[in-house]
């Protein structure tokens, strides 16, 4: 049982992982606790950045916005869900980017999944903008998340794998 979740990438997966999830909650606990930021607080950084507190009760981008006890519990048994199939894909990945994308999707969802659990949804903070344009608030969890399927849609279309890493 324990094979299907430990491969010859799992550990460069799983630190990555670990890392994601330690510098997410951190800068969470530092913005809500030292900082003291309250929901919808703006700090305007640059023109075009912004530090806001917005609590997402839903999935990337404000899908699937859940309001009660039994979305809430759902979005988190989702997200665990993902990192247990995420874990056992690791454990098969022969290559390293595949390695490292699948860590960081895991350490993000994670992230994520711990706000849910500890706040009921999810802080996101950062906030790009530019005039009229107005992107996302989001967090590192999230960045780690994108950054992750990024470099596994890279490696799916430009076939990075190292010789000898073929699955």
């Amino acid at each position: 049982m324990l094979s299907s979740f430990l491969g010859p990438r799992s550990r460069l997966g799983l630190s990555i992982a670990l890392a994601c999830i330690l510098l997410d909650q951190a800068q969470k606990l530092w913005a809500l606790f030292v900082l003291g930021i309250a929901e919808g607080e703006t700090f305007a950084l640059t023109p075009f950045f912004n530090f806001t507190l917005v609590w997402n009760r839903g999935i990337s981008y404000g899908l699937l916005q859940q309001y009660s006890d039994l979305g809430r519990w759902g979005l988190i048994a989702f997200r665990f869900a993902a990192v247990i199939f995420l874990t056992h894909w690791l454990a098969r990945s022969r290559s390293t980017i595949g390695a490292l994308s699948l860590g960081l999707i895991i350490g993000g969802a994670i992230g994520n999944g711990i706000d849910g659990i500890a706040y009921g949804a999810v802080a996101d903070f950062f906030h790009f903008h530019l005039g009229t344009f107005d992107w996302y608030v989001f967090n590192i969890a999230d960045i780690a998340i994108v950054a992750g399927v990024a470099l596994l849609l890279y490696e799916a279309v430009m076939g990075t794998g190292q010789p000898g890493d073929a699955a």
